[in-house]
């Protein structure tokens, strides 16, 4: 069920949803719905798992005001595995009155069914926003109609940093036409504007379709933010007025849990957690910007942080701890992918040859503990650089070889401008075995190259089947990885 079939009441004096519906992080039994409104008022949710609001458990969520933006969450727990579920979400005013209506679905993992999800990152970028002539945001629309079980945005959701005008001039001569608003006219700096990118995306009919219907899984980078950000950085880019990034970060963080429906684990403000998704699948989503050093020099010999020594060992614990065949490590920058910022390095690799430096160090103790741990059926998903690749790491190829063999895919972008490639680093000893990438560096999505990721799970032979696909839904490289046992 889609939000534009579902049922929708509207009236102009009651509560209104301006940015549709949603779900995030459903489990086997357990999810969240979001949406948000126009006015102080409280959330309803009708919950059915009989395919009929007349038979709907109705739950009454939060009241929402001013101070979250008119958004609003509700957990759900107790549900059934294996169960598809409808919802029906409006909010009510301060009679009782209930106003504008809208009805998503997701289904819940359950055994001997099987898993399919996408991922992609990297949405309103370089510029290029809701494009009416082009259809608007039509990957979202692709990765639809794979009908997912849910969908992993790993990054960068929003583009706080870039401006989005009415005009775009491309490389090749031709104009892209955005949809603008107010609120993305320059870069993201109060708290108002950082929301406003946010409601700015979810103007786009396709997005708000598949939020819909598909759960979303949603991890946070650099542009949610500004460009390549750290903690302490202090910036010396004259569009902003506020240049403490820390202070940028703490309003671009209270909008992003505030727009995206999502379990808080360990309080409030932690991004980095694991989604469960029945015996098959488990998926560890990464925070690789909150708890990192400076981007370091590439020379940098010593350890710098990427992770943070409480988040590595979380993850260690936790995937070596897991029952499910497939980890996915959700992480929001490449491994072996070498991604400057100036004369700094911003990802994990640093282009130097030879043993681990820098941020190496930290991923190369998550890699030997795996080892250490017997830890199988690892697979490394992620977004950032701007086109879609397939590595595969090997450590008789590599000059770091404490580690097992495995697979690292990237995804994106979604709706963004398209670059690449970028140089591999043999730390840990990538093989490109596919890559698609842009004619001309910042390449409109009109020009198709546009990307997103797709996998799937068969329950009886546990074989991981990995794609990447344009934004048309096409096939251009798939893999099936037959589950390893473990020792």
């Amino acid at each position: 069920m889609s939000a534009a079939a579902a049922p929708n009441v509207v009236r102009r004096t009651r509560p209104a949803l301006p940015s549709g519906i949603a779900s995030g992080d459903v489990t086997s039994d357990s999810a969240v719905v979001w949406s948000r409104t126009d006015r102080r008022a409280r959330l309803v949710v009708d919950l059915t798992s009989h395919g009929r609001f007349d038979r709907a458990v109705r739950l009454r969520g939060p009241i929402t005001s001013a101070d979250a933006d008119f958004t609003a969450q509700l957990p759900l727990r107790g549900l059934r595995p294996g169960q598809r579920y409808d919802y029906r979400i409006g909010f009510e005013d301060s009679s009782g009155r209930l106003g504008e209506t809208a009805a998503g679905s997701f289904s819940t993992p359950g055994r001997n069914r099987p898993v399919s999800f996408v991922w992609t990152g990297d949405t309103a970028g370089q510029g290029y926003g809701i494009n009416p002539d082009f259809g608007g945001m039509i990957a979202y629309r692709a990765m639809h109609q794979t009908r997912p079980d849910f969908f992993l945005h790993s990054g960068d959701n929003i583009y706080a940093d870039g401006p989005i005008e009415a005009e775009v001039k491309v490389a090749d001569g031709s104009i892209w036409k955005n949809v603008v608003t107010e609120e993305v006219s320059k870069v993201a700096e109060t708290l108002a504007e950082y929301r406003g990118r946010y409601k700015y995306n979810l103007l786009d009919q396709n997005v708000r379709d598949l939020y819909a219907d598909v759960p979303i899984v949603s991890q946070w980078d650099d542009h949610e933010t500004v460009n390549n950000w750290y903690p302490g950085e202090i910036l010396t880019d004259a569009r902003y007025t506020e240049k403490r990034v820390d202070v940028l970060a703490a309003r671009a963080r209270q909008a992003f849990l505030e727009y995206l429906p999502m379990v808080h684990q360990a309080g409030r403000n932690r991004i980095y957690r694991k989604v469960s998704h029945g015996p098959l699948l488990d998926v560890f989503c990464l925070d690789m910007r909150t708890y990192r050093d400076a981007n370091p020099a590439p020379g940098a010999a010593g350890p710098v942080a990427i992770l943070g020594a409480e988040q590595a060992a979380w993850l260690v614990r936790e995937v070596a701890a897991s029952k499910a065949t497939w980890k996915v490590i959700a992480s929001d920058m490449p491994i072996g992918v070498l991604v400057p910022d100036g004369t700094e390095i911003e990802a994990v690799a640093n282009g130097v040859a030879g043993a681990p430096g820098g941020r190496e160090h930290e991923i190369a103790w998550v890699l030997s503990q795996f080892k250490r741990r017997k830890v199988r059926n690892t697979v490394w998903l992620t977004a950032d650089v701007h086109y879609c690749a397939a590595h595969h790491y090997d450590p008789s190829r590599a000059a770091f070889t404490d580690f097992d063999p495995f697979w690292e895919i990237v995804a994106g972008p979604v709706n963004a401008g398209t670059f690449g490639p970028n140089a591999l680093d043999a730390t840990f000893g990538p093989k490109l075995e596919f890559v698609k990438a842009a004619d001309f560096p910042n390449q409109p999505p009109s020009g198709g190259n546009q990307f997103f990721g797709h996998v799937e799970i068969d329950p009886r032979t546990e074989v991981f089947t990995a794609s990447l696909r344009d934004l048309y839904g096409k096939v251009l490289w798939r893999k099936d990885l037959p589950p390893a046992r473990r020792r």
